[in-house]
This record gives structure tokens, sequence and C-alpha cells, in this order.
């Protein structure tokens, strides 16, 4: 009889222990599970952020850099005296400069402002400065006003360089030069706006660029970002671009291009060539990407406020 209490004990241990076991397992299997689940929507999740991404760059680049419809303003293989369109104006400018701020808004092109000699001239200046230095990456920036000129990934003042006879880099010509196309550009500028030329100045920053298709280093190297001039510099009521240098001659890429509502408009650089604009909202624009060749073009920027109103360069 003690035998069989006993084993009766012995077959319910083991009935416990098998029931335990079964039930470890079964907690062990949904712990699996869990886990499993947990993988599969570690794995979604990063495959929708991945797509995501894709799609966000693709669309980036069909919307701004590809530009597969875009229209194009000016062409560089057309000589274009003078041509325009107006822009609805954005509400930037405030009120303060009456005489000055623009009563219309639009974007002109213009080859007969500077001539294909007084452009060449100015990109002789401009690699003459730039021969001291060099960015590090695709850009290279050089402002006569400040002095600063892209050395790697930093800035020095060019006019604390000297050439091997201690005589400074620019001459006197060269400054010459500068404040004569300058001011051509402004009279241009304040013609076609309709402002006195006298409310309208000069201002920061005004500067050479050359961009080539080495690999950005810096953020001073991603030109291609769309920007607005009003937004980007306070100073600023109306943008100028002179080209040193033509498209598909000499670099490829590097289209400038207007972000319109629908349809980007693109203008393609050509040596002497004049395009400028108001510089509020209604004129986001970018530069292309320099694919290959190298690309030169000067930035004149103009202001209504006087407080932000700059000298013509001396070399001091």
């Amino acid at each position: 009889m003690a035998k069989i209490i006993e084993l009766d004990e012995k077959q319910t241990t083991q009935s416990k222990a098998k029931k335990k076991t079964s039930k470890v397992n079964k907690n062990r299997n949904k712990s699996e599970e869990i886990a499993a689940v947990s993988v599969v929507q570690r794995i979604v999740a990063v495959v929708v952020i991945i797509a995501a991404y894709i799609y966000g760059r693709d669309y980036f680049l069909k919307r701004y850099i590809i530009g597969d419809d875009f229209e194009t303003f000016a062409a560089v293989s057309e000589y274009i005296s003078e041509r325009s369109t107006s822009v609805t104006c954005s509400k930037d400018y405030g009120s303060e400069f009456k005489a000055c701020i623009p009563k219309k808004c639009g974007r002109f092109v213009m080859d007969s402002v500077v001539s294909k000699q007084l452009a060449k001239s100015l990109r002789k200046l401009a690699e003459k400065g730039m021969s001291h230095g060099g960015g590090s990456g695709g850009a290279t920036i050089l402002d006569l006003h400040s002095g600063a000129l892209s050395v790697g990934d930093k800035f020095v003042n060019v006019y604390k360089i000297t050439g091997k006879s201690d005589e400074p880099v620019f001459s006197e010509a060269d400054f010459e030069i500068y404040k004569s196309v300058k001011q051509k550009i402004l009279l241009a500028v304040a013609q076609k706006f309709g402002i006195d030329p006298n409310v309208l100045y000069l201002t920061n920053p005004t500067f050479f660029s050359r961009m080539t298709a080495k690999p950005a280093v810096t953020l001073h190297d991603e030109y291609w970002h769309p920007h607005i001039d009003k937004v980007t510099y306070g100073s600023f009521f109306y943008t100028s671009l002179l080209y040193l240098s033509d498209s598909a001659k000499d670099f490829s890429g590097g289209r400038f291009v207007f972000v319109n509502k629908d349809v980007n408009t693109t203008v393609e650089p050509r040596l002497g060539r004049l395009s400028f604009f108001t510089s509020g909202s209604e004129n986001e624009h970018f530069v292309e990407k320099v694919e290959g060749g190298t690309r030169f073009a000067i930035t004149v920027s103009f202001t209504c406020d006087k407080q932000f109103a700059i000298s013509d360069p001396t070399g001091r």
C-alpha cells in the first residue's frame, strides 16, 4: 500500500513538473513570438524610413536639381539685349524706403550692359586673387570689399598677401575696372526697376565665385540649396549676377534656376551676361551643381538702407 501511495506521489510530482515545463515552454514560445513581431516591426520601420528618404531625395532632385521639366529663360546660345518677366511682389520689403523699394518685381537678363572684354578683365582679376588660395571644396569666394578669400576650409584676408616683389595683389587699374562694372550694373538695375540711382547702395556680400565639381567640404561649398536673398541677407533689395564664363564651353551643369510654383526657369551663364532681380521671396532660386569645368561669376547686391551701404574697394 505504501508503495502504491509513493508511486502516486511520484506520478503527481512528475505530472506537475511536466505542466510546469509546458508552461515555461509556452511562455518561452510567447516571448519568442513577441520578439519576432518586434523584429519585424523594426524591419518594417527601417524600410519605411529608407523608402521615405529615397522618395524625398528623388523628389528634391527632380524638383530642384535635375529639372527635366525646366523652361529656359535665357540660353547660352542666344545674345539677349534685354529680356524680362514680371512676378508678383512679396511683402518682404516693408514700407520704410518708399523711393527705393520695388514698385514692380521681376527678373531681367541683359547681354548688352557689360562687354565681353570687360567681363574677361574681371575674370582675370578674380583669377589673380584666387591664385593665392582656393576652397577645399567646390566653391571659392573672393570679396574685394572685406578682402575675404577662401583658403582650404577657412577665409584669409587677401590684402595681407603680397607677391614676390612685395607689391599688392591688385593694381589701381584692377579696382577701376571693378568700379566701372559695378556702376554699369547699378544704373541698369535702377533704370529697369524705375528707381533713382542715388538711393540705391552697394551692400554686403558682393563677391566673386569660382565653382567646380569638387565635393563639398564645408557648408560654404553647398551653393545648390534653394534660398531667398532677402531672407538670407536682410539688407538685400536687388540682386545681380554677372557671368564671367560660358555654360557648356567652360563648364557643365551650373545653371541658375528660379523656383516657380509650376515649372522652374533657368538662366544659362554666358560671358558678360547680366541677370538681376528683386531679392524677395518672389524670386527663390539656386544654382545647379557644377558637373565639370570651372564656373566664374560675380554677385553684386544692392540695398535701399543706407546704413548697410559699403564703399568701393581700395585694397586697404
